[in-house]
C-alpha cells in the first residue's frame, strides 16, 4: 500500500469554491482502516496530513472543506479539528448504519457538538437499505431524533440516502424538515431531482456523476437549478473519472464540477460562483 500512487492535480479552477462532504479521520488515519476498506488503506497509506490536504485543495482552488462525522468518535474529531484549522468546518452525527448506536446519551452529546460555532451540520444522518448493519426501525428513530437536534441547533442537516428515496422524502416530510437540508453525495433520478427542488432541498453531487453508467446522475443534475447544488468528494471515497479505484481527496473536485458545468450548459466559474454563494447559505458565513 505504501506505493500507492496518488491521481495527479487537475488544473486548478479560476473561481474558488469548497468541498461540502469530505472525511478528514479517515484520510489521515484517524480511524484505522480495515482489511475490507481498500481505499482508506490506500488514503492513508499516502499519511496524508490535514496541512497537506488543505495545502493541495488550495493550490487547485478549493478554498474550505466541510468534514463529516459518522459516529460519536469521529464526531468529537472532526468537530475538534474544525476548531484548529481555518477554512475547516465539521458536521456531527451517528450515521444510519450505526444506528443502533443513538442513545439518549450519545445524541445529547451529538447535539452538543453541534452547538459549536465551527460545526455547521448535523449529519450524515438518514437511511441506508442497501446495508443491513442497522435495524430499519433504528435508523427511523436516530434519523428524526437528528432532524429535531439540526432544528433545535439551527444547523443544516446533511442526509445520507440509499437506496431509501421514498422513505428518505416521506420521513422528512412527516417529521418537518429542518430549514437548510442537504442530499449528500444525491444518487437519486431526474424525478428525485423535481421532488427535491419543489422543497427546496440542496443537493450534492460527488464523483459518480462523472462516471460512464451514471446518465441518471447527469439527467438528475440537469434539472436541479444552480442555486440548489453543491460540490462534494466523499474522500477517501468515490473519486470521480478518470481515477475509479483510487483514494480520493478535495484537489480533485475541479473535475466533478467541470463535468456539472459541462451538464447545465455553463462555464466551471459560473457554477463554482453559485456553489460558493449556496455554501453561505447552508452551512452559514465563512
Amino acid at each position: 500500500m505504501s506505493t500507492t500512487k496518488l491521481p495527479a492535480a487537475p488544473e486548478p479552477l479560476a473561481t474558488e469554491v469548497f468541498d461540502s462532504h469530505c472525511h478528514l479521520d479517515i484520510m489521515v488515519g484517524n480511524r484505522q482502516a480495515s482489511s475490507g476498506d481498500p481505499v482508506a488503506q490506500a488514503a492513508q497509506a499516502a499519511r496524508a496530513s490535514v496541512e497537506g490536504i488543505l495545502r493541495e485543495a488550495r493550490a487547485v482552488g478549493v478554498t474550505r472543506l466541510v468534514t463529516i462525522g459518522y459516529d460519536l468518535p469521529s464526531s468529537r474529531w472532526n468537530a475538534e479539528t474544525a476548531g484548529l484549522h481555518d477554512g475547516v468546518y465539521a458536521g456531527v452525527a451517528i450515521h444510519p448504519n450505526e444506528a443502533h448506536a443513538s442513545t439518549p446519551e450519545t445524541l445529547a452529546e451529538i447535539e452538543e457538538l453541534a452547538r459549536l460555532p465551527h460545526v455547521r451540520a448535523v449529519g450524515e444522518t438518514g437511511l441506508d437499505y442497501y446495508r443491513d448493519w442497522a435495524s430499519k426501525d433504528d435508523q427511523h428513530a436516530s434519523f428524526r431524533a437528528h432532524i429535531e437536534i439540526a432544528k433545535r441547533t439551527g444547523k443544516a442537516l446533511v442526509i445520507h440516502d440509499r437506496e431509501a428515496h421514498d422513505d428518505v422524502l416521506r420521513v422528512l416530510a412527516e417529521q418537518g424538515a429542518p430549514d437548510v437540508v442537504v442530499f449528500h453525495s444525491f444518487s437519486g433520478d431526474a424525478e428525485m431531482a423535481r421532488q427535491c427542488v419543489e422543497a427546496g432541498y440542496f443537493m450534492s453531487f460527488s464523483g459518480p456523476v462523472t462516471y460512464k453508467n451514471a446518465a441518471y446522475l447527469r439527467e438528475a443534475a440537469a434539472v436541479a437549478p444552480k442555486e440548489l447544488m453543491l460540490v462534494e468528494t466523499d474522500a477517501p471515497y468515490l473519486p470521480p473519472t478518470p481515477h475509479r479505484g483510487k483514494p480520493n481527496a478535495p484537489y480533485l473536485i475541479p473535475l466533478t464540477l467541470r463535468c456539472l458545468a459541462e451538464v447545465k450548459g455553463m462555464g466551471a466559474d459560473e457554477l463554482a460562483a453559485a456553489v460558493n454563494a449556496n455554501g453561505e447559505t447552508v452551512f452559514g458565513r465563512w
